[in-house]
């Protein structure tokens, strides 16, 4: 077996290509052209004496090796960006670049209040931004394609380090004149699921509202599912039923006119926690921490700090 034609280009090429299941868009993000990554990754196969991916027509499967050989691919990367990251942070902490994963949920709602400050305080961070659902996040965490997530407990610790940062809760939103907007004293008790707009399947905060009404009423219609809170206002707005929507999404104007009030909860509101997830021993662990200390500094006066 020949190692000494490994570099560590062909190490990315390998894993681009198991984590994008195809050679064409594995050279768009490497920024080759797909005949010079094909033949690099052939070679590579002919220095370790064995192949890596099983290609066809309609399809590219990784064989059993090749599983194990992309495994050990990622870690020696990891292993160098460690490097890279801690001559970096030996002069200044966050500098290069931080690929950070937000649930759908929240990123819109909570980036306008820190993005200005993080450009100020760390001047040479180059912060990448990926918005998506939480199991698709810590997935791409999980592979290296990145660096942290924000996302909202339960989450299987795994390899992650979790460190839970503020808890943001919840208010109702219920269509003008509704019943639920004239109670005096708003409880979750008085919530029933098949009122409740919600949104599609993958949504954390889904779940988190379920959860919320009582046990014995958690029968859905499930004529209504929304893709957004914005999609779940708008639906309130009809007037076909109420939702929760967390703190940082209730609009200091209302973008609807009077069509949808928000209202608190009266005793201790429902909530949902927001932690900040990395790789444990990742390279970028330290600065996952870094920025965990900052958003926690830096709170809107919306939410609260989380216990650590």
């Amino acid at each position: 077996m020949d190692v000494s034609n490994i570099t560590l280009r062909n190490l990315e090429y390998i894993v681009a290509v198991a984590e994008e299941r195809h050679f064409g868009r594995a050279a768009k993000r490497c920024g080759v052209s797909q005949p010079a990554l094909s033949s690099q990754i052939q070679k590579l196969e002919a220095s370790l004496d064995t192949i890596i991916f099983e290609r066809s027509a309609r399809d590219i499967r990784i064989t059993p090796y090749g599983e194990t050989i992309i495994e050990h691919a990622r870690r020696v990367l990891d292993e160098v960006r460690l490097l890279a990251t801690a001559a970096v942070r030996v002069s200044s902490p966050l500098s290069g670049q931080f690929r950070l994963g937000i649930i759908a949920t929240l990123a819109a709602y909570l980036l306008p209040h820190l993005l200005a400050r993080i450009r100020q305080v760390f001047p040479r961070l180059e912060l990448v931004l990926i918005e998506g659902l939480t199991d698709q996040l810590l997935e791409k965490l999980h592979s290296g394609v990145l660096d942290a997530v924000l996302a909202s407990p339960p989450i299987s610790a795994g390899n992650f380090q979790i460190e839970h940062l503020f808890v943001e809760p919840f208010f109702l939103a219920v269509p003008a004149g509704h019943q639920l907007g004239r109670e005096p004293e708003l409880t979750a008790r008085m919530l029933r699921a098949r009122e409740m707009i919600l949104l599609e399947d993958g949504h954390c905060l889904r779940d988190q509202a379920l959860a919320v009404c009582p046990s014995q009423d958690r029968s859905l219609r499930d004529r209504f599912r929304a893709t957004s809170l914005e999609t779940l206002r708008h639906m309130v707005a009809t007037g076909i039923g109420y939702t929760l929507i967390p703190a940082l999404a209730v609009p200091s104007t209302a973008p609807l006119g009077a069509l949808v009030e928000y209202r608190r909860f009266s005793e201790e509101p429902p909530s949902r926690t927001i932690s900040m997830v990395s790789r444990r021993g990742s390279a970028a662990a330290e600065d996952a921490h870094e920025l965990s200390a900052f958003i926690r500094g830096n709170l809107p006066s919306a939410v609260s700090a989380a216990g650590l």
